[in-house]
């Protein structure tokens, strides 16, 4: 009787350091691709000396979706008061507090952008349910950033 219980004890702590060990992998991978989903723009913060000195929501009628996989990204914008297209699509990467994306193609007023321009990165303040990518200068600052909440 007395090994039966030693053996049970001694199966239970296996499993548990198995699941903490299981559970550690899971949370390791959840945390690489946190924007994996769809995310919707609800405002935008101006910056002045690193700080938020202006903050505004979207006007009424104007839509800008991202759409983020593993290794993907991809958004739309709808301006109902512009005919102009804007959408784009490419790659992404996440280095640290930086969001990098590089954009294979898009609308005819992003191609113009891209050909200039093709790697966009942002500084990311990332949460569950939301996010915030910023505009940096050329000399770090931070200039403005969209702010969008999680809807898939």
């Amino acid at each position: 009787m007395k090994f039966f219980y030693i053996l049970c004890i001694t199966l239970v702590c296996l499993s548990s350091c198995k699941e903490k060990e299981t559970n550690k992998t899971l949370k390791e991978s959840d945390t690489m691709h946190k924007l994996d989903g769809a995310w919707e723009l609800v405002s935008f913060y101006n910056y002045a000396d690193n700080k938020v000195s202006d903050s505004f929501n979207i006007a009424e009628g104007y839509r800008q979706v991202k759409i983020y996989t593993p290794t993907k990204v991809m958004w739309s914008k709808n301006v109902p008061t512009d005919s102009t297209e804007w959408f784009g699509y490419g790659s992404y990467k996440i280095e640290g507090d930086s969001l990098i994306e590089i954009l294979d193609y898009g609308s005819e007023m992003m191609r113009q952008i891209i050909e200039e321009r093709k790697a966009f990165v942002f500084e990311l303040h990332l949460k569950e349910n939301s996010f915030r990518q910023i505009e940096l200068d050329q000399d770090g600052n931070r200039v403005f950033s969209e702010n969008y909440i999680r809807i898939e």
